[in-house]
């Protein structure tokens, strides 16, 4: 179905600035993210509209976050009763669904720990670096991380963040960080000093190129955490609430973190994070060593709750394992593809170089064919669709991604 393009988003001439590309000095948004190429007014399910009701596939999902698709009847009515009662009271009180949400979560990374409620990825990575310190004590500061990791833009987190060609610009950065090459476990041994307190890792790197370490990597990082009295923290930021086939990445390893942050599905596009540790490490805290103004209230807990009450009555791990299965089985096939990593709902087709075609040049044809993907390096396309994703949505994304690849350079962006 088709809906009617929305003449409100065509008129409107703050939508007009925002929405036309080129239109950069008219815009009121700060430049930070570039002229934007398309208005999206409308969503359902793996489908966008734009303003001139053209139909989209979304294989992005606003970057891994709307897992149960756009405009879920049951969030979206969580959402509505919840702005009629309550929108916010602060943290100094308690709210209905806070308790909740914090069990389910606590449930899904097995149990006996305690959550922290903040705003996005960035933050719950925040307060992870400042209850490492916390809990570490005084001169047990520095956190270990890995190059090409994806951590945050706050200045502490783009620090941790593994990308150097980020930090040069905003220097000085917060010290205490400290990069390893990723899945080089004797590299991280060899750093460890009488100033760590912490390792922080993605299970699968996503920013950096939906990379997946070798199995015994998370062991043998938690092994080394035991011997030299580290915490070994987890960025399922990007991977967590089902996305790659597990309900955390890190439980293909069978491995216990002491601290899980999460956010991006969690509210399935409402703005809400979370900080997960263990209650002797959570306990680290005390009142006024950390906050947030607008953390777990509720509305976005409302909505938390909503999505975490889907994900579990669909098995949603299951769920993005099929339709993962079948979307690898898509990329694999075609011939300008030279492989596929990642896991469940969370991969990246690497490109064949022959056809000189850079990844970013070929999201923006894919754009141009109706299919929201973006380039995760300058030679890998990403895929993360919903995981509510069809059959044959998948099968139709690929068709347009074939036809991307197979178009002349200069058809396939027009």
């Amino acid at each position: 179905m088709s809906p009617q393009a929305d003449t409100t988003a065509k008129t409107s001439p703050h939508a007009a600035a925002v929405g036309a590309p080129g239109d950069a000095e008219r815009c009121p948004l700060m430049p930070s993210y570039g002229p934007p190429q398309v208005m999206f007014v409308r969503g359902e399910g793996a489908l966008l509209w734009d303003r001139e009701g053209r139909e989209y596939l979304d294989f992005l999902s606003g970057l891994a976050v709307t897992s149960l698709g756009h405009s879920h009847p049951r969030v979206a009515e969580a959402l509505a009763t919840q702005a009629q009662r309550l929108l916010h009271v602060s943290n100094l009180f308690a709210t209905e669904h806070n308790g909740p949400v914090a069990e389910t979560l606590d449930g899904l990374l097995g149990g006996g720990g305690q959550v922290f409620f903040c705003n996005s990825g960035a933050e719950a990575n925040e307060a992870a670096i400042k209850l490492a310190r916390r809990w570490a004590g005084w001169g047990r500061h520095t956190v270990i991380s890995t190059l090409r990791s994806f951590h945050g833009r706050t200045l502490a987190t783009l620090h941790a963040t593994g990308q150097p060609e980020k930090h040069e610009v905003f220097q000085p950065l917060p010290e205490g960080f400290r990069h390893v090459p990723f899945a080089d476990v004797s590299a991280v041994a060899e750093v460890v000093d009488e100033t760590t307190a912490a390792i922080l890792v993605e299970p699968i790197q996503g920013e950096g190129g939906v990379n997946v370490p070798p199995a015994d990597y998370l062991p043998a990082l938690r092994a080394l955490c035991d011997e030299r009295g580290l915490l070994l923290m987890f960025d399922e930021v990007q991977t967590g609430l089902a996305r790659t086939g597990r309900w955390f990445a890190h439980q293909y390893s069978g491995v216990q973190p002491d601290v899980v942050t999460m956010a991006k599905a969690l509210g399935n596009g409402v703005p809400i994070g979370a900080c997960w540790a263990r209650a002797e490490v959570a306990g680290a805290f005390r009142p006024g060593d950390h906050a947030t103004t607008f953390g777990g209230q509720p509305l976005a807990t409302a909505a938390a709750r909503a999505t975490l009450d889907c994900m579990i009555e669909m098995d949603a791990p299951a769920a993005a394992n099929a339709a993962g299965a079948r979307l690898r089985a898509g990329l694999e096939a075609l011939p300008s593809v030279a492989g596929v990593r990642g896991l469940g709902l969370l991969l990246a087709a690497e490109l064949d170089p022959a056809p000189g075609r850079s990844a970013g040049e070929v999201a923006a044809g894919c754009l141009a064919a109706g299919l929201v993907v973006n380039a995760v390096t300058p030679s890998a396309v990403r895929f993360a669709p919903p995981l509510v994703v069809s059959a044959d949505e998948i099968d139709e994304a690929v068709a347009r991604f074939a036809a991307v690849l197979a178009a002349p350079a200069e058809a396939a962006a027009s």
